[in-house]
């Protein structure tokens, strides 16, 4: 009997250290989105394989607001411990430096980029009952007649793939700025616009039951998700290559070990079932990256972004 008990005490301290030891490695991944949104999603979904990769715990935080400014505030005021990461898209890091004469925060100097997790490029939807059943149709449409398109936004990725497009093929269709990209893709089904860019992942329930037809693809090659629908490219026109790719940074001047330790995890857990498999049906596509790739993308958007919005004259009002 006291050797039993003794077996059992000995059981329940190495219980205890454990849960202690896990609770006490706790990562805050700061989302610069509200709850319930693509990227938040993505983020959640995150969570259970890359806290069993990394033995730790993962927080959610959600910091909306200023287009990211809040969540890269936050991250800049915590310690660069490895304790806080951010999960973002490319529009809080890539597009705000061309789009506001003045940032609180550099991305290139105030983050540490960690990794890429997911590429998400725009597909151009159009109500179902629209003539137009693949681009160079939308194209010869808008030719015309004066066509009207609805974005997430002034500076979105969505609004910059319809420039990007009014440029490549020599036509003028109207912007119309919501906000969201919820009331932009009802108006599209009511027929209220004439059509919307956005991410795959959030339009392909829409596309799967019928609601809106995609015709177009900003991307330089097709998507699994939706084989059918050809690229700009392909039917020749040139430039619309929109990618509103999400990722990881931390704060800058965290050590190279915890960055290094971040990105092997997330690159290993994003090519890992039943992960691998969720975003791939959803529209998008899973990646990882090394710290320096990133960081190459993230210069290259920067620029590429920073020259139209300067072309196109854009600007928050």
């Amino acid at each position: 009997m006291k050797i039993f008990k003794a077996i059992l005490l000995c059981c329940v301290c190495a219980f205890t250290a454990t849960s202690g030891a896990q609770s006490s490695n706790i990562i805050k991944m700061i989302v610069a989105f509200p709850p319930g949104g693509p990227v938040d999603s993505m983020a959640r979904s995150l969570v259970e394989p890359l806290g069993k990769e990394l033995n730790a715990q993962i927080l959610v935080d959600n910091k909306p607001g200023g287009n990211g400014a809040v969540a890269a505030e936050y991250l800049a005021a915590n310690p660069a411990d490895g304790k806080t990461i951010w999960f973002t898209s490319a529009g809080a890091v890539a597009i705000n430096p061309g789009l506001y004469e003045k940032l609180s925060y550099n991305p290139v100097k105030d983050l540490a980029p960690v990794s890429l997790v997911a590429n998400n490029v725009e597909v151009l939807v159009v109500n179902a009952g629209s003539p137009a059943n693949n681009a160079a149709d939308f194209v010869a449409l808008a030719k015309s007649k004066d066509l009207s398109m609805g974005s997430s936004g002034t500076g979105s990725v969505p609004h910059l793939a319809l420039e990007q497009l009014n440029d490549s093929a020599g036509i003028k269709i109207l912007h119309i700025p919501y906000k969201g990209a919820a009331p932009a893709i009802t108006d599209v089904m009511a027929g209220h616009i004439d059509g919307f860019f956005g991410d795959i992942p959030g339009l392909i329930g829409y596309i799967k039951s019928g609601k809106l037809k995609p015709i177009g693809l900003a991307a330089d090659k097709r998507n699994s998700a939706i084989p059918d629908v050809k690229t700009f490219n392909e039917i020749g026109i040139k430039g619309v290559d929109t990618n509103n790719w999400y990722a990881v940074f931390a704060k800058a001047g965290t050590s190279k070990a915890d960055i290094d330790r971040f990105s092997a995890a997330l690159r290993k857990v994003v090519k890992q079932d039943p992960l691998n498999i969720k975003l791939a049906l959803s529209g998008s596509e899973p990646v990882g990256s090394t710290p320096e790739e990133l960081d190459k993308v993230l210069k290259r958007d920067i620029a590429k972004w920073s020259q139209l919005i300067k072309a196109k004259k854009i600007t928050m009002e």
